[in-house]
This record gives structure tokens, sequence and C-alpha cells, in this order.
């Protein structure tokens, strides 16, 4: 029998190693963009519970549409999760400090909103400690919660959130990233009706012009969950419920 010419182990030594890359390449990718995984730490996407508990949460900000939305929730009867951006807090610092006022939980969602992929750890921890500390200027005294810019995580962040004790938290209901769907505020409602869970964690953006239909969708959102026999917590009182995560 005819043994295999040298250039044809190479050959196939070559494709192993292509093979393997990309199946690394495939797994970190994978890891990057799920929401209830990290290599390090605790991450929330949803609570376990039997409970009808869900939480309400919004990125980005505060805005100028900051007393709106904090009216659409004061109309509601509930409080929210707003997971803000250090950027934005510095802008519009009296916003922020509305929010506490109201008594609201706040988040931290970085402060530059990059992608927390392929940064250095001095880049992260700047990141993280400098919004932090405009959180806590706006007088938040709670646990400051951390919701990684568009959901994205590999290595350094999962352990630098383990190393300070810090939750990742994320979502498992997002009625506007569909396109679809984002367009008309009942379309919005129906998905989250559709698709929501005892321990959800809701995720809206209602801080731009262009979210306009998710801002009116708020009122609709919580009347049609309470029919449901819902009730509204922030994520650290919904986390309480739990004995675990997802």
């Amino acid at each position: 029998m005819k043994r295999p010419s040298r250039s044809v182990k190479v050959t196939a030594r070559w494709a192993l190693y292509l093979v393997i890359v990309l199946l690394g390449a495939f797994g970190a990718f994978q890891m990057m963009r799920s929401r209830n995984f990290m290599l390090f730490g605790k991450i929330v996407s949803r609570v376990e519970t039997d409970e009808k508990v869900v939480a309400l949460t919004f990125d980005d900000g505060p805005t100028d549409k900051t007393p709106e939305v904090l009216a659409a929730l004061d109309r509601a009867g509930i409080k929210a999760t707003f997971f803000l951006t250090g950027r934005e807090i510095e802008t519009e610092p009296d916003a922020a400090a509305s929010i506490v006022a109201a008594g609201h939980q706040i988040g931290n969602h970085s402060y530059s909103h990059q992608r927390f992929v392929f940064k250095s750890l001095s880049f992260i921890r700047d990141e993280i400690e400098r919004t932090d500390a405009l959180i806590r200027q706006a007088g938040f005294e709670g646990e400051i919660l951390f919701r990684p810019p568009y959901g994205k995580k590999l290595v350094l962040l999962p352990w630098y959130l383990h190393r300070t004790g810090r939750t990742a938290v994320t979502w498992d209901v997002e009625p506007d990233s569909d396109p679809e769907v984002v367009e008309d505020s009942e379309s919005i409602i129906a998905h989250v009706v559709e698709n929501v869970q005892p321990g959800s964690i809701i995720l809206m953006h209602v801080m731009y012009d262009s979210r306009a239909e998710s801002l009116k969708a708020i009122e609709g959102i919580v009347s049609a969950l309470r029919e449901m026999g819902y009730e509204f917590k922030t994520v650290s009182e919904l986390m309480e419920y739990g004995s675990g995560s997802r």
C-alpha cells in the first residue's frame, strides 16, 4: 500500500490547524454574543422564578427625552432600571439626578458605548470606574450593575467584572431589535406580550427621537403585562426572587 507523501501529510496538518482555528473563532464569537454565559463572574439575562415578576430596563442616555420617559413611568406607577453611559451623564447631569430622584435604579452602560471586545484592561477599567463615579455623583446609592454595550464581551471584561464584584446584566426580551417591530408601538407591545416569562428582563431604547414608538409603548407594555398578572421590579429587586439566573 502506497504511503501518503510528505506534502500530503503537511497539507492535512494545516487543514487540521485551520479547522481548529475556525472552531475556536466560532466558539469565541458565540461566547462574545451570548446573553447568559461568561467565562468569569455572574451574568443575568433572566431570573429563574415562578413568580410573575419582570424588570423593564432602558439603555443609553440620559438625554433630553428623560423627562418624557420618567413621566410615562410615573403614569404607569412602576420603577425601572436605566443603564446609562458616562458620556451622556456628563452632558445631562440634571437628567441623571432626576432619574435617581424618581426612585429608579441606575446601571453602568460604559462611558463611551464602545464594544468591549479586543480592548485593553486599562480601557475597560477606565470606562467602568469613570461611569460608576458619575453615577454616584448623580446621587444613586444602590448596587451598580453593568450592561455591556451591544451585549458583547470576551475575556478581559468578564474577568474585570468578576474581580471587582460586579454583575453583568443582559436581557431575554428585546422588542425594538426587530426592524419589523420597532416602527410601531402596538407591535412592540405585542412582541413583549408574546415573549415575556416570569423573571424576564425587558430591554428597550427610548432616549432618542428615532425611538419615539418605543417610548410610546411603555405604558401599553405595563398595562398589558399587568393584565397578565405581572409586577414590575428593578433588576436588583428581580434578582432577589431567583435561586439562579440564565
